[in-house]
């Protein structure tokens, strides 16, 4: 199977990190592990894929961030969703699952002349 960029579709990174986060709090390399175990390697998400993501859903107010130890006692940024966050993955989720079953849909529809 082809690897896949995780921009491919507009917004999908985000909601993966999204849905990487409503198990809790984790810092940026421990949601490049879940997305790794969960989706790799037929989607490529690079840390400099990541962590402008990160960013962008912290100022749209969807995660949070904050400084603390890692599993091997070494300082590290953790992300947890807000509030909105949480609404906002529940949304995107259903949103994006509507879409992805019309696509499918379009792609198993024969082409006719």
């Amino acid at each position: 199977m082809p690897r896949l960029h995780a921009n491919l579709l507009r917004g999908t990174l985000d909601l993966l990190i999204l849905r990487a986060l409503e198990g809790g709090r984790r810092h940026g390399y421990g949601i490049l592990e879940w997305l790794e175990h969960t989706v790799a390697p037929e989607l490529l998400i690079e840390e400099g894929t990541l962590y402008p993501a990160l960013h962008r859903l912290e100022a749209e107010g969807w995660i949070r961030a904050e400084w603390g130890a890692s599993e091997n006692n070494r300082k590290a940024k953790y992300y947890r969703l807000t509030p909105r966050g949480t609404k906002r993955a529940k949304s995107e989720s259903s949103a994006f699952r509507a879409y992805a079953e019309k696509v499918i849909r379009a792609l198993d529809e024969a082409v006719t002349p």
